[in-house]
């Protein structure tokens, strides 16, 4: 990104004086990194290529506030990321995240031990808009991302503003993760496989959705949606997390 304005907006929503230490991921040529570190109090500055780490290490080599690592977000655990870059939490993650990648880095760092207290991140805005998404638009990833986490698109970023353009437009993210997730369950990985088959046919009826990706009769999938107090009839892109939270449990209960 080459756009000063997005850029200063991204960190106005970071605020990197206000946390410990602030992780960015995919550092690149450091046109990010330099406005964060010049409020951060420590910024640990990941990148994966070794020719764009060379050229941070020598941008910031006077700066003691800024650790750059060599590291792919999607191999190391943000347990090591913190510990390479001698910061530690509370911490806040911050990245014009890569397209193909962006939401299983978000994921990653969702699911570790030592979450972010909270995000601040670009991604393809269509995909921000399905991290973010309301009842009306809700998707599994929708689900899977605010299980943890309260999830609001802050701005869009034009294609204009990168060098070269992509062909599509970005989002910025922000997502609020806390102490701890969003929504508790007692099994986290059963409520999801549950809503894996709740949106095994989306644009079916809630009812004929979860027969489906259940494998049930529809009889089962009535007794489950009962046992919840929802209404059958509804898609599930309505459905909120309460919505999903109840009908795990219903579901539980059914199904022994």
């Amino acid at each position: 990104m080459t756009d000063r304005r997005y850029l200063d907006r991204i960190v106005a929503a970071v605020e990197p004086e206000t946390i410990e230490t602030v992780v960015e991921i995919g550092a690149g040529t450091g046109t990010l990194t330099d406005r964060l570190a010049a409020r951060a109090t420590r910024l640990i500055a990941v990148e994966v290529d070794p020719g764009l780490v060379s050229g941070l290490r020598e941008r910031f080599a006077g700066r003691e506030n800024v650790s750059v690592v060599e590291a792919d977000a999607l191999v190391a655990t943000p347990e090591e990321i913190l510990n390479a870059g001698g910061g530690g939490a509370p911490y806040a993650l911050a990245g014009n995240l890569p397209y193909n990648v962006g939401t299983p880095i978000v994921r990653r760092f969702l699911e570790s031990g030592v979450k972010p207290r909270f995000m601040v991140v670009m991604l393809q805005a269509e995909v921000g808009e399905s991290v973010a998404a309301k009842p009306g638009d809700m998707s599994y990833l929708s689900v899977q991302m605010q299980l943890y986490a309260e999830a609001r698109v802050l701005f869009y970023v034009p294609p204009r503003a990168f060098k070269p353009p992509p062909k599509v437009r970005s989002a910025v993210v922000r997502l609020d993760v806390g102490d701890g997730p969003a929504m508790e369950v007692d099994d986290r990985e059963a409520l999801m496989t549950l809503v894996r088959a709740g949106f095994a046919a989306p644009r079916k009826q809630l009812r004929n959705s979860l027969a489906v990706g259940l494998r049930v009769k529809g009889v089962e999938a009535d007794a489950m949606l009962a046992e919840a107090g929802l209404d059958g009839s509804r898609r599930p892109e309505d459905m909120s997390m309460l919505d999903w939270k109840a009908l795990y449990y219903g579901y539980r209960a059914v199904s022994g």
